[in-house]
Order: C-alpha cells, then sequence, then structure tokens
C-alpha cells in the first residue's frame, strides 16, 4: 500500500515523500537490482521524480531526473553526505577512499590527490600504459567465442597494475589481487550484511585484508624510490602549504582508485565492444578514424582527433553508467523538488536509469552515438543529463584519466581486431552489483589482415 516518509513541518508547504515501502529492510531490493529499468519507469509513473521504498535494509529516496540528481549532487546546503551513504555499502573495503570523505576532509584530500592527476601526470601515466596496451591487445586469440568483459577485465587490471603501482607481479599474485578487487566490490550489494563463511560480506572483508597487506608491503620502497605511476605520486603529492598524505591514507586511496579505475573502465569498454558488435557501421566508422589518426600509439594529444570514440564512449556511458546509483546520507532536515527529506534518511540518485528517461532523452533504448555530435549535444538539454561520473564536490576525480584510457585501448583494438555478435544476440546485463554481462559478452574475434 502507498504510504508518505515522514510528515513535512507544519506550514512548511512542502509535500511528504510519496512511496510503496513493501516487507521491511527488503522492499523493492529484487525489483530495484534485477529490473531496474522497469522498476524506475513504473515509479516515476506512479509517484513522480521522488519516491520512497526500503532498499538494502534502508528507508531509501529515489530521486529520478537531472533536476532532482542537481539538487543532491551539488549539495548547495550541505545536507546530503556521501561518505556517510557509501560507508553503509562498501566502508568495510573500502575504508577511507575519496567517495567515503565529506565536506572538509574530503576537499582536503580532493586538494592533494589532484596534484597525481596534473595534465603532465596524465601524459607519463599515458607513456607507462601504452606498450602494455599494444601487448596486452596484441596477445588476444581471435575464435569464435572470445569473451570481451573477462579479457578486458584482465587488461585493466595489468595496466593499473603497470600505471597506478609501479610493481612487478608474478601471475598468481596478479590473479590473487584482481580476485580481492572483485570480491570486495560485489560485497557491497550483499544481502545478508555480516560475516559469514561463504557469503559475498564475509569474501569482502577477506581481501579488504588481502589488499591492505599487499599496498603496505610495497609502500615503503614506494616513498624511497617514486616514479611515474599513481602509486608513488600520491606518496609524493604535496599542496602548496605543505599537505601530504600519511601511510594510511595511501594505502585507502590506493585501494579504492584501482578498484574505482579498472573497474569502470572494463563496463565502459564492454559497452562500447557490445554496441560496435551490434553496429558494425559504427565499427568500421571508427576503425577508418584509428586508421587515418596513422599511428597505434597515440600521444596525449592525439586523442581529440578520435571524435568518434569519443561519441560511443559518451552513448555507452550514458546506456549502462559503470556506477549505478550514487547514495547520499541527508545530514540535516531539507528539501528536494517540494518534498519533505528528514535528517537520516539515505537519497539514491540513479544514474544507470536516469539516462534512460524519456522526458529528457529521446528514444532513450536506441544506441544513438550522434546525440554527442556537436551539432545537437542532447546531453546540453540539462547539466545533470548525463552524469555518469557524477557532479559537485564528489565528481570524479580521475574521468580524464579514464577517458584517455578507454580512447587509447579501443584505438589499439579496432587497429588489430574485427568483431561481431548474432544478429539476434541480446546481451544479459547482470545489474545485481556493477553492470557487467552475465555470459561475458561472447564475440567472434577476427584479426585484421
Amino acid at each position: 500500500m502507498p504510504s508518505v516518509l515522514a510528515p513535512p513541518p507544519e506550514g512548511s508547504g512542502l509535500k511528504a515523500v510519496p512511496g510503496v515501502p513493501g516487507i521491511p529492510y527488503i522492499g523493492n531490493t529484487f525489483q530495484v537490482m534485477r529490473r531496474p529499468f522497469h522498476h524506475a519507469r513504473r515509479r516515476y509513473e506512479e509517484f513522480g521524480p521522488v519516491a520512497w521504498g526500503w532498499l538494502l535494509g534502508q528507508r531509501t529516496v529515489t530521486v529520478q531526473g537531472p533536476e532532482a540528481a542537481e539538487v543532491v549532487l551539488v549539495n548547495r546546503d550541505k545536507a546530503f553526505a556521501s561518505g556517510a551513504a557509501w560507508s553503509y555499502f562498501i566502508g568495510p573495503f573500502f575504508s577511507r577512499g575519496m567517495m567515503l570523505l565529506d565536506f572538509e576532509e574530503h576537499l582536503h584530500h580532493r586538494r592533494i590527490m589532484q596534484q597525481a592527476f596534473t595534465p603532465e601526470r596524465l601524459r607519463s601515466y599515458l607513456d607507462v600504459m601504452a606498450p602494455g596496451i599494444v601487448r596486452g591487445v596484441n596477445a588476444w586469440e581471435p575464435g569464435p567465442a572470445f569473451k570481451v568483459y573477462d579479457h578486458l577485465k584482465r587488461l585493466t587490471l595489468d595496466l593499473a597494475v603497470d600505471t597506478f603501482m609501479g610493481v612487478e607481479l608474478d601471475p598468481a599474485e596478479r590473479a590473487r589481487v584482481n580476485g580481492a578487487f572483485i570480491a570486495a566490490v560485489r560485497a557491497g550489494t550483499a544481502y545478508v550484511r555480516f560475516p559469514v563463511p561463504g557469503l559475498r560480506w564475509h569474501r569482502g572483508l577477506q581481501a579488504r585484508r588481502v589488499l591492505e597487506e599487499f599496498f603496505r608491503r610495497h609502500l615503503p620502497a614506494k616513498r624511497r624510490d617514486g616514479g611515474a605511476d599513481l602509486f608513488a605520486a600520491l606518496c609524493a603529492a604535496e599542496t602548496d602549504d605543505g599537505h601530504r598524505f600519511t601511510d594510511d591514507d595511501v594505502v585507502n586511496h590506493m585501494i579504492f582508485v584501482l578498484m574505482a579505475a579498472h573497474d569502470t573502465t572494463t563496463i565502459t569498454l564492454t559497452t562500447m565492444a557490445y554496441h560496435l558488435a551490434k553496429f558494425p557501421e559504427w565499427q568500421e566508422r571508427l576503425r577508418e578514424e584509428s586508421q587515418a589518426l596513422g599511428t597505434s600509439r597515440p600521444g596525449y594529444g592525439d586523442l581529440d582527433a578520435l571524435t568518434g570514440i569519443d561519441m560511443v564512449m559518451r552513448e555507452s556511458l550514458r546506456m549502462v553508467a559503470p556506477v549505478p546509483a550514487l547514495p547520499r546520507r541527508v545530514v540535516k532536515d531539507t528539501s528536494i523538488l517540494g518534498f519533505h527529506i528528514p535528517a537520516g534518511t539515505t537519497v539514491v540518485v540513479p544514474m544507470l536509469t536516469n539516462h534512460h528517461m524519456a522526458d529528457w532523452w529521446p528514444d532513450p533504448e536506441r544506441f544513438d552515438p550522434e546525440r554527442f555530435a556537436p551539432d545537437r549535444r542532447e546531453d546540453r538539454v540539462h547539466k545533470y543529463a548525463w552524469s555518469p561520473f557524477g557532479g559537485g564536490a564528489h565528481k570524479c576525480i580521475g574521468l580524464y584519466f579514464a577517458g584517455m584510457q578507454v580512447k587509447t585501448i579501443m584505438h589499439q583494438v579496432l587497429l588489430r581486431y574485427r568483431w561481431s555478435v548474432p544478429a539476434r544476440y541480446e546481451w544479459p546485463l547482470d545489474t545485481s552489483s556493477l553492470p557487467s554481462p552475465r555470459d561475458g559478452l561472447p564475440v567472434r574475434l577476427y584479426e585484421l589482415e
């Protein structure tokens, strides 16, 4: 039965948030995680842009559309805390990562970390990455059931190890670190949120210990020797007034950034590969663009010429936002679009489904990279219509690094291979955690002559 979240203060002129809470603690969890697009459309039709229900054990207000997203993400009255919300989901596994800090502390850490993402640093990261991209992509073996997601995940982790960590790992240790990151990410959406051996939450806690031990073991040498990698950059990062990260800060940020970088990049590249297989005319258009560039190892300044890859990347980020939802904890009574939101509420901005709203995107289920062409720019209908990197103070600090890596990898893949899927193939997208294809996206991969 429909009910309201909480009565608004008398005389405030605010409305109560409507919704269908469902079973306490469980509520809409299964529908949101298994059929997010269907559930979001139905909720919007029934209640409009602001509605509430139980989700993963919390009373949660979900806000749909860019206008509500702007209120929450810009956070002008400092009522919405990112860290307090994310800590509930991933705090035990990614403790004190950038998304898990708030207000002045977050700003302090962000100022230091920004030194690791300057244009000069990005150029140095690309120089480190380039040989690994060529080596990794060239090692792929063409065939009729090449699993794109699995190979890209392995490649992006290898690149993250090279670019972010700057340490040599044998295959067994690489597999151990990769497994730990997967377990830590999946633990965030566990239904059972305490350590039962064998279940997601317990595996996530074990994974955190593995990652902490790994980074602490390598930290002294990185402090001493420096390097062109992110690990060294965080050890050396210093603001103009002399603030630096402690050892604990470096470990916490490395665990978080490595997860954020290789998982989200894998999802974006996989989504691009899927649509380029479904729409071979776009694949050929991008291949011609890459061939015209005249180099398999583009420099930082060359990437702006890859306009087709950029449009496909943006459309893929629209269709499948790698971070499907952005939660916030309300720290004081506030309002969203005229609705009363009491302190203590969890608010979620569902980027995955917001990007499919017909009110803001014409024919939103259609793959159409030209939406982002200079003469159309449908994303400019509202500042927060397209916001896969979030917004406000917590906007992703690595967004330019992500674009650089995605374009460089896709450029190399296009020069080396052609790929396809059966005409009626539709990928089975798993949205129970970060979105990914359940089948690994099998394609027929051909080597170009």
